[in-house]
């Protein structure tokens, strides 16, 4: 069994054979995973597409390797080769960025703890824009040219929606940080996850139609498309036009959670709304509780507030009513009534004595001229004539004074006839039913059970009917 080696001494064997066959290798690629740690050093992957090479650049490599000029001629200082023309432009790690192609030279190298070959970087050069970038930015020409990332075409997202539907690798991280953040926001909603790849090459038409499915559901809100962080290959499903299709006809609005902050995809400019993880989703989708909680005091405090104004001016309303029902009850109009007849019965009366006054006066005064004209004789006479008709005008004047008082007593005995409290003096009592608010007039107005008031002289009564005889009148 002398062939079985350990994991270190296999992985001490490969690292010799690989670091010897491979001393010094230029690798042309596209960047992509670029992190840059407190240590200085820059960590990225290269990528040509179809396979992926781990790059460590040390920041004691990242020197400056412009060429030098000796003469007429340009050197590089790595090499020692003569540039004849002007060549690609050598990198610093602050001036490499995702998606640039570059040249890279250096040394392959076994990392033992993980097992893992990588390059061990001496020389970046800048090689220009990588083809996923290029036709990134070509397919966002095109789609920008159709209107698809026009705001006025977008729909409006709802607030704290009651059905979301979530298109995403159901087995990805990216949907236990939605559901996590969900769980704890808003008012409670129901989520139907659609699964899809999140990544590959069958990604874009699973993603597509997902999100036709559900729009043609007609059950949700509002759709939202997550993935979690990744590369410009790992992300690059959502850079495709496929996707772009179906978010453009989505009747649903669209939100796109993809990727990390920094990440923008396709389907972030064709989404209705673009939020930067998939848990910020979740908080844009829903409000938090506390906040919510503040604005239903608001509204209760409001709300009461509202209530007692409302009160308050019914209250006001009330007591006109009120008032002007009793200025229009016919107890008020019996007694302005009575007002009026005595004051012009009153009036009447002064005026009778005065026309009986001014008659008397009228004789006497006439009484004196004859006497003064034709002598005493004559005018005894006449007196005794005059006197004649004196008694019979105060005759008159009595009788027309008695004739207007009977007229008076038979009007004040009709209006106390009107007067709806007259019958209570009687014995009557007047009974309203409570129910109906009505007066009883009839054994079949009530039924067993109703409650009465029943008004007496001097206050009122209240009963309840124990036993219905309608049915038997």
């Amino acid at each position: 069994m002398s062939n079985i080696l350990s994991v270190s001494e296999l992985t001490k064997s490969v690292k010799a054979l690989l670091e010897a066959e491979f001393p010094f290798v230029w690798v042309r690629g596209q960047v992509t995973n670029l992190a840059r740690p407190a240590s200085g050093h820059v960590y990225f992957t290269l990528t040509d597409g179809d396979a992926a090479l781990s790059v460590v650049w040390f920041k004691s490599s990242q020197r400056s390797t412009q060429p030098v000029t000796r003469g007429e001629e340009r050197v590089n200082p790595l090499t020692g080769e003569i540039e004849e023309e002007q060549g690609a432009t050598a990198l610093t790690g602050s001036g490499l960025e995702d998606g640039m192609e570059v040249l890279c030279a250096g040394r392959l190298n076994v990392y033992e703890p993980r097992g893992q070959y990588q390059l061990v970087a001496e020389l970046v050069q800048d090689q220009g824009v990588g083809d996923l970038a290029v036709a990134f930015e070509a397919l966002k020409r095109k789609l920008a040219d159709k209107g698809y990332f026009d705001e006025d075409r977008k729909i409006a997202v709802p607030n704290n929606p009651k059905r979301v539907a979530v298109i995403t690798s159901p087995s990805g991280a990216a949907i236990r940080d939605f559901l996590r953040i969900a769980d704890t926001r808003g008012t409670g909603a129901e989520i139907r996850i659609y699964p899809s790849l999140v990544q590959g090459d069958q990604a874009p038409q699973q993603i597509a139609a997902a999100l036709d499915s559900a729009d043609a559901d007609d059950w949700a809100e509002v759709a939202v498309l997550i993935r979690g962080g990744g590369s410009l290959e790992d992300l690059w499903a959502f850079n495709t036009e496929p996707v772009a299709d179906a978010i453009y006809r989505a009747r649903l609005p669209v939100v796109s959670g993809v990727g990390h902050e920094p990440d923008v995809s396709i389907a972030d400019f064709v989404a209705d709304k673009r939020v930067a993880t998939p848990s910020h989703a979740a908080q844009e989708l829903w409000p938090r509780r506390e906040t919510l909680a503040q604005k239903l005091d608001v509204l209760d405090m409001g709300l009461g507030c509202a209530y007692a104004n409302w009160l308050l001016g019914k209250g006001t309303d009330f007591e006109h009513l009120r008032k002007a029902l009793v200025w229009l009850s016919p107890e008020r109009r019996l007694e302005r009534m009575e007002d009026q007849f005595t004051s012009l019965s009153a009036r009447l009366q002064g005026a009778g004595l005065d026309h009986f006054h001014d008659h008397v006066d009228g004789v006497v005064r006439i009484t004196d001229r004859l006497n003064r004209t034709f002598g005493m004789a004559q005018m005894d006479g006449l007196a005794a004539e005059v006197a004649g008709l004196a008694h019979r005008l105060t005759q008159g004047a009595h009788r027309f004074s008695e004739g207007k008082a009977q007229e008076f007593s038979l009007l004040q005995t009709a209006l106390h006839g009107l007067d709806p409290e007259g019958p209570l003096e009687r014995g009557y009592a007047l009974v309203r039913v409570n129910r109906t608010g009505e007066i009883l007039r009839d054994p079949k107005g009530v039924t067993k059970g109703d409650g009465l008031d029943i008004r007496i002289k001097g206050g009122s009564v209240n009963a309840v009917v124990t036993d219905d005889t309608s049915s038997d009148q």
